[in-house]
């Protein structure tokens, strides 16, 4: 008996066509390859003091933030670890589908310290802001040592291709459901209700004079449901100014019902000065529920695809120019599309801690790595997402039974020029909003 398995079988090593005659410099080859492409002898490795003074060194750089916060150096442990993840996926892909690994490296820049076991150095370098794992025969450009072709990425066929170039994402996404398994089995999760939570009233406000308080909950107004915050603003929005309105409030687990008189707004520089104004800040409403263990398990796998999405719609908002450049003339204080880095993010670990210890890490460690997981798989080079664009491409292009065939990725060297000036644009102003506008 025999079965068409023609899709998924190796072809023999392909003859890939020399690459373009243009000179494709150190930097084009690494950002193409996502890594470096220098290869080190034995005698060249970095060991013996010199490696340990390097490796010293950065667990020190690590260890310092614990003497500020100690959830500084949860979170930068954490980070390192999901780090190290990511690539692990791609590295043990690689090796299960037949590729050639011949670098593991944590961090970037020059080596501080390196071995080799079997073809593959592994090592770390001095900066530690990611990691990578030398893949090779990555594209066309990428040349390689006479009878390793069949055990490059390039000559693997689109399903092993794609697996390989995606498990990185699929390892941030493994972790968010491992984190959120542990979250909601010892804290229980935490569900959006119908309703609006009032986290602040003004002193001079009509809503201080009705006698509504921090963490109330507004359920209803003149009979129509609040579902949520934003809900609460288009009601009163509704009305004009001296109107008064029934508030359904839940408050110390008793509804009551309280009436208030519409103020106006006399901030003339607002966009609703002379509108209805009752002066409360307000968010979501949630309560925790508990979950059994296989319930837990259950809904750790099934939220990752809500909050895949919301990451993604983030993501977009974030990488939009326009919403870069009026966060940094303060025209913009909407934080879901401000840009943040590592910085902001390790500062708002450390309020997370304080107010609700190692579960609020875990928590948004999952968020982070789902967001992570997402980002990483936009069809952008030098993202993942860009080599994955690249391989449905040719698979595209290929004809069943036909020849290879290979994108001349020397073209889309200015797109990802341009991808990269994008991302240094985002983290630059994300840097300078974490430094002098601090969201803590």
């Amino acid at each position: 008996m025999s079965t068409d398995t023609s899709s998924e079988q190796e072809l023999p090593p392909p003859v890939v066509p020399p690459a373009s005659p243009r000179a494709h410099g150190r930097f084009t080859s690494e950002v193409m390859a996502g890594g470096s492409v220098v290869e080190k002898d034995d005698d060249e490795l970095v060991g013996g003091w010199r490696g340990a003074l390097g490796v010293i060194g950065v667990m020190a750089l690590i260890g310092i933030l614990g003497l500020f916060s100690i959830w500084w150096l949860i979170f930068a442990v954490g980070l390192l670890f999901a780090i190290f993840m990511h690539e692990l996926g791609h590295f043990v892909t690689a090796r299960w589908t037949g590729m050639k690994a011949t670098q593991f490296f944590i961090g970037f820049g020059p080596r501080l310290w390196s071995f080799r076991r079997g073809e593959t150095e592994y090592g770390i370098r001095a900066i530690p802001a990611g990691a990578f794992v030398r893949i090779i025969g990555m594209n066309s450009m990428d040349e390689v040592e006479d009878g390793e072709e069949d055990r490059t990425y390039r000559s693997k066929s689109y399903p092993k291709r794609m697996l390989v170039i995606s498990a990185g994402s699929l390892m941030h996404m493994l972790m968010a459901i491992v984190l959120l398994f542990g979250v909601y089995a010892i804290d229980g999760e935490l569900v959006q209700q119908d309703g609006a939570e009032i986290s602040a009233v003004a002193e001079s406000g009509s809503a201080a004079v009705a006698g509504l308080l921090p963490g109330d909950i507004v359920l209803a107004i003149d009979g129509e449901t609040v579902t949520g915050s934003s809900d609460l603003g288009r009601l009163i929005q509704a009305n004009e100014p001296g109107d008064t309105l029934m508030f359904d409030v839940l408050r110390d687990g008793e509804q009551i019902v309280v009436p208030v008189d519409l103020g106006a707004n006399t901030d003339e520089d607002s966009p609703l000065f002379g509108k209805p104004y009752i002066g409360v800040a307000s968010g979501g409403y949630y309560e925790t529920v508990e979950h059994s263990v296989p319930s837990a398990a259950v809904n750790a796998v099934t939220d990752i695809f809500p909050v895949s999405w919301e990451m993604t719609k983030g993501a977009v908002k974030v990488l939009n120019p326009v919403n870069m450049f009026s966060h940094l003339t303060g025209s913009n204080d909407d934080l879901s599309t401000r840009p943040t880095t590592l910085v902001g993010v390790t500062a708002i670990s450390d309020d997370v801690g304080e107010a609700e210890g190692i579960v609020g890490i875990m928590y948004l460690f999952a968020v982070l790595n789902v967001f992570v997981g997402v980002f990483n798989m936009f069809p952008l080079l030098p993202l993942d997402g860009g080599h994955a664009a690249i391989a449905t491409y040719e698979r595209l292009r290929e004809r069943r039974g036909g020849p290879r065939y290979y994108a001349d990725v020397a073209k889309l060297m200015p797109f990802a020029m341009a991808v990269m000036v994008l991302l240094l644009s985002l983290f630059t102003v994300g840097l300078y909003l974490d430094t002098f506008r601090s969201i803590g």
